[in-house]
Formats: structure tokens, C-alpha cells, sequence
């Protein structure tokens, strides 16, 4: 399908392809992964014949055709279902010319490539997968001027995917999806008849949907057989034993070059000094592992928390207009250590759900309680327009702490991943995934008890994904989620909240579950009700007696966490009294003051036994804790 030979490319004098070969062989469902601006898209750009390489060559197969989203979604008075039928232009070039022709040869021939392609079936397959995306068959009918610009961007990517193209290039479709259309369009994926590539930095999607990897690192295209997990296995054991190769190689050269050295000069052995050179001159190098680290995303923990439930809502309703609420009848909680994620179509009332919590939206009825000096965080990937697009990372943390040193505002930058070279970039020049890494270092500033998190993984590549999972590990306040990366939501939340049908509950599956529920549909798999219709009750009955323990286990586990906490002030304050009377001691030593030498002895003793009294009751409830 696809053949890249010694292929050089640079872009505005960064060389971002060198010599680099790859094969794609037809059929395949390759996800294509790197790091943010190593040149994933430019890739795609040389592809499709919008740019052209500097040398080497790039071979397609002849008649291949190609397909990827369209950069501009459409915006016209057309339909969506007509606007994703104009896709297949070849079905719409032969029902034209049948309208006309004449001659009963190519009457015959005009009808038999409808059939052959399915024309027949083309508004169904078209109506599916729109319906795939997220549009009922109401929405479909409606012009695509009736929709926002993400919503127009489903009507493109379901356009490209009814053209059902030879080669389907994806540039990370899922940025416009919720977590409903990602399941779909994983499962859709899978299924596709031809080549696929896809740039994603979704591991689960990647997993459902590839049987090759393609990872661009150093300017290089590496394949991978497998899905992404078996890649990240591979890769780490190659990089192991290329960092052994190398180590071994440096020890031979070291080697070599120490005889070379040693007898160069002498008459007896200057031949077989020689002979050396020229075997180290042939050895050449093992080229090292070049890993560049990520920074660190951290979300600063509240102070003093505060007591559960931190929100209780009692026949809640939030909406817009008066006497007409999108979401009703929620009877919840959130307590302080609360991890939840909230799953629902868009569309559904998630984001009306968060503002409501956030304290951005008023309730229309029944009652929100909470906490007293509460703090709520909210990020939101629409909130990367409220940045200032003239002004610097430090210029919007200086608007937070307008009394503080240059220095430390600084350091404050530093520590929400923005390196010395970006402290002073204006925020129009930033790369998405850096302005979400100041976003959400402004949004957690003041240490929220409760950070709700929208759609916080566009623009991150896989790694600041993981650094984004370690953080809300770390982050030790409570934390709801919306996000369409399974992984995340696996990693990060234990209790699953379903928007549908006006209202908030608990869900009582897990993600699999909702998989299953998401692709329902004819030859999908059964629910779990209709496939075991005893069983599910009792799964229910069990789940609800797992939240009740859960609840009290929290209840349990809050003492803890405080004694926990006073343990790690004793312990600070008893090493740092250890260190000043290090000082001390060095002090009296040098003064040969026997006298006092004993009595700060005396002293630091004392604290160091507190010091592994205390670390041992620490360590034990912290292991409570983890268990």
C-alpha cells in the first residue's frame, strides 16, 4: 500500500524526517505515535502530496485512494445525512450519469458498480454511522449551519468514514468525540476493510483498533507488530539492550584505544598499534538511547481538608431556561477522597453537571449543601481562550501572586512543567499541550479541595497523559472527570456516574459494561440483562453492599488519613531539629566543649528514636491505607 524509502524532509530548516524507510503493507491498521512536533502530521502532508520530501522517495500503490478528516468541517445549509452521502463521490457521479445515459451497454455497466458498491444501502450505512457519532435521526436531517464547530467536525470524520477511502489517514479523531463515540469508533475501526493510519495519543484506542505501531523518535520511523501495549513492551526491552550494546562497545573501544595509546610509540609493537586503529576506525558506534524526559504535572493538595460529604445534593435540577432543566431528580454525594468519572453522550447535561458543582451554575430546585470554605478547581479545553494571548506564563501566575519575588514566580512556572525557554513565550505561541499545562497549573493555584477535569487530555501527547494519571494519583483532594481516554478514567476514578435521560446516578458496571451498552445494537452483543437475567440482580445487590462498605471503609480511613498527615509534620519538624543540632554538635566539637558536646548528643538521640518510633507507626497505617 504504502512504501517510504530513505525519506528527508525538513521543515523551515529543522530537519524532522533523515533517511527514514517504512513499509505499510495493504490491510493494515497502523497507529502512528511520537511525540507532540516531531512531525506526525507533516508525515501525513507528504502522503497525501501537500508537501513534498527533500530526498528519498514515497511510493503509493496506483489508483490508491485516500481519505482524512477535512481541516474545515462544513458549515452549509446541506443536510448531515446528505453531506456525508456527497462523500462517496463515485455513487454520486454514476446515479448522475444514469439520470442520462443513453446507451443500454453503459446503462447495464452504471448498474451493476451501484451494486457492486452498495448504493442500494448507502443512506443506511450513512445513517449509522452518524448515529455512531452521536446524531439521532432527527439531527440528521438538520443543516450542518445548525451545529457548533466540534459538532461539525463528527460530520466530517463520518463523511470520510462512509468514503470508506483505500487508505484512511486519522489525525487524532478522537480530540472531538466523547467517551460514546470513542468506543464507537474504536469498534469501527477494527472492523475497517482497508489501510488505516491513525495518530492518536489514546492508548485504549490504539489497543482496540491496530495491529502495527509506528513510532517516530529521532527523526526515524520504527514499525512495531502488535497493539500499542505490546510496542511499549518491545521498545523498552530494545532500549535496554541497545544501553547494553553500547556499554559493551564503549568498554571494547576503551579498551583498544588504552593498547593504542600505550604501544603507538614502541619500535616492537607499532604494527599491531596499527592494525588497532584501523580495527576501531571500523567499529564505528553503538548510538546511545536517547529518552527525553517529561516534566512532571502537580496538582497541589488542600491545606486543611475538609469534612465529607464536601457537596450533597437533594432533588437537584440545573438548566438554562426557566422551568425547563436539562438534568433533575440527582440525589448525590461527594466526599473528599471521591474519584468519579462521568460517563453520557454529549449532550446529555455532563458539562450543565460540572458547572452545577463548580458553583458556575445556580440550581433551579432542591438543595446543594456544601462544605464550609470549599474550594472548586474547574479546567475546561474551552478555557484555553481565556488565556491572555499577549501575555507569558509568568505574567498570568504574577496576576495570582502579585506581591511575590520574580524568582519565585518563577519557580512557580517551573513547577507546572513550563521550562525556562517557554517562561517568557506569550501564550498565543504556545503548543496546545502547553497552554493546558498552564491552565491547569492556574486552576489548581489555590490548592481546590475538588478538581473537576473536562476533557483535559486533548492536546497531550502519551506521556504527559501518564503524567497527568500520576498527578491526580498524588493529588489528595477529590476529583471528577470527564474524558472520552478509557485509560484515564481506569486509572484515576473508582465510582462511575451515568448522565442520561435528564438525571445523575451511579452507574453499577464497569467500563466494559458500558462498551457493551454503547454498541448495542443489531448482532452486537446481548446486555447484561438480557443475558443473565438472574445474575444482574445479584451483581446489583452485591455492588450496593460494596458502596455501603466503601462508604464506611471511607469513614474509617478519614481518622487515619489525619493522624497519617500529623505524622509527616512530626516527622519534618523531628529531622529538621536532627540537622540544626548536626550543625550544633559540629559546632561544639570544634570548640572542644565536652559538656555541651554531650548535652546536644543527649538531645539528638531522643529525637532520633522519636524520629523511628514515629516512622514506624507512619509507615504501618500508610500500608492500612494502600490495602
Amino acid at each position: 500500500m504504502l512504501r517510504i524509502k530513505d525519506l528527508t524532509f525538513r521543515m523551515q530548516g529543522r530537519l524532522l524526517l533523515e533517511q527514514t524507510s517504512l513499509h505499510v503493507p495493504v490491510g493494515a491498521r497502523c497507529g502512528f505515535v511520537g511525540r507532540n512536533g516531531t512531525g506526525k502530521t507533516t508525515l501525513f502532508k507528504l502522503i497525501t502530496g501537500e508537501y513534498s520530501s527533500e530526498a528519498g522517495s514515497l511510493e503509493l500503490r496506483r489508483g490508491v485512494t485516500i481519505g482524512q478528516v477535512a481541516q474545515e468541517a462544513p458549515g452549509n445549509e446541506v443536510s448531515l445525512i446528505d453531506t456525508v452521502l456527497a462523500a462517496d463521490t463515485e455513487r454520486v457521479a454514476l446515479l448522475e450519469e444514469a439520470q442520462t445515459a443513453t446507451d443500454p451497454t453503459r446503462i447495464a455497466d452504471i448498474h451493476t458498480r451501484l451494486a457492486d458498491i452498495e448504493a442500494h444501502s448507502a443512506e443506511a450505512r450513512a445513517g449509522s454511522i452518524l448515529h455512531g457519532l452521536g446524531f439521532d435521526s432527527q439531527a440528521q436531517q438538520q443543516p450542518c449551519s445548525a451545529f457548533s464547530g466540534g459538532w461539525r467536525m463528527r460530520v466530517a470524520l463520518a463523511a470520510v468514514l462512509f468514503a470508506e477511502p483505500d487508505l484512511l489517514l486519522l489525525d487524532e479523531p478522537t480530540n472531538y468525540l466523547d467517551l460514546e463515540g470513542t468506543l464507537w469508533l474504536e469498534n469501527y475501526i477494527s472492523r475497517y476493510r482497508h489501510t488505516v493510519i491513525i495518530i492518536s495519543h489514546d492508548r485504549d484506542l490504539l489497543n482496540a483498533c491496530c495491529n502495527t505501531i509506528v513510532h517516530l523518535e529521532n527523526r526515524k520511523l520504527t514499525a512495531y507488530k502488535g497493539d500499542y501495549d505490546f510496542f511499549e513492551k518491545t521498545r523498552a526491552e530494545r532500549m535496554t539492550l541497545q544501553t547494553k550494546m553500547k556499554e559493551k562497545s564503549d568498554a571494547a573501544r576503551a579498551h583498544m584505544q588504552k593498547y593504542i595509546d600505550r604501544f603507538r610509540a614502541s619500535a616492537t609493537k607499532a604494527r599491531q598499534a596499527q592494525s588497532r586503529i584501523k580495527a576501531l576506525e571500523r567499529m564505528g558506534t553503538v548510538a546511545a538511547v536517547m529518552e527525553e524526559g517529561v516534566a512532571p504535572l502537580t496538582f497541589p493538595s488542600p491545606e486543611k481538608p475538609v469534612a465529607s460529604p464536601i457537596i450533597n445534593l437533594e432533588r437537584a435540577a440545573a438548566g438554562y431556561v426557566e422551568n425547563d432543566p436539562v438534568i433533575a431528580r440527582m440525589d448525590l454525594r461527594i466526599d473528599a477522597d471521591d474519584r468519579i468519572a462521568l460517563l453520557g453522550a454529549n449532550g446529555n447535561g455532563k458539562s450543565t453537571f460540572a458547572k452545577l458543582i463548580a458553583g458556575r451554575l445556580e440550581e433551579m430546585a432542591g438543595t446543594i449543601t456544601r462544605a464550609d470554605k470549599l474550594r472548586v478547581a474547574m479546567f475546561a479545553q474551552h478555557n484555553l481562550d481565556d488565556l491572555v494571548p499577549e501575555q507569558t506564563a509568568v505574567d498570568h501566575v504574577r496576576k495570582l501572586v502579585p506581591n511575590e519575588a520574580e524568582s519565585k514566580v518563577r519557580s512557580r512556572v517551573a513547577r507546572m512543567g513550563l521550562g525556562i525557554e517557554k517562561m517568557d513565550t506569550k501564550a498565543k505561541s504556545l503548543s496546545g499541550g502547553e497552554k493546558a499545562r498552564l491552565l491547569l497549573g492556574l486552576a489548581t493555584f489555590n490548592r481546590p479541595h475538588l478538581l473537576i477535569l473536562d476533557e483535559p487530555t486533548n492536546h497531550l501527547d502519551m506521556d504527559t497523559r501518564e503524567a497527568l494519571v500520576m498527578a491526580l494519583n498524588s493529588y489528595r483532594g477529590a476529583v471528577m472527570l470527564i474524558s472520552h481516554d478509557r485509560h484515564l478514567v481506569e486509572a484515576c476514578a473508582d465510582r462511575l456516574w451515568l448522565v442520561n435521560e435528564g438525571t445523575v446516578a451511579p452507574y453499577e458496571g464497569d467500563l466494559n459494561d458500558y462498551r457493551r451498552l454503547i454498541l448495542k445494537g443489531p448482532g452486537s452483543p446481548k446486555s447484561r440483562r438480557e443475558e443473565q437475567p438472574g445474575k444482574l440482580e445479584i451483581a446489583e445487590k452485591n455492588a450496593a453492599e460494596k458502596r455501603k462498605k466503601d462508604a464506611a471503609r471511607r469513614a474509617d480511613q478519614a481518622g487515619t488519613r489525619k493522624r497519617v498527615k500529623q505524622l509527616e509534620t512530626t516527622m519534618t519538624k523531628a529531622e529538621a531539629a536532627i540537622t540544626k543540632l548536626n550543625k550544633l554538635l559540629a559546632q561544639a566539637s570544634t570548640e572542644r566543649d565536652a559538656k555541651r558536646i554531650r548535652d546536644i548528643a543527649t538531645k539528638k538521640a531522643e529525637f532520633e528514636r522519636r524520629l523511628v518510633d514515629v516512622e514506624e507507626e507512619w509507615l504501618e497505617l500508610s500500608e492500612a491505607l494502600a490495602n
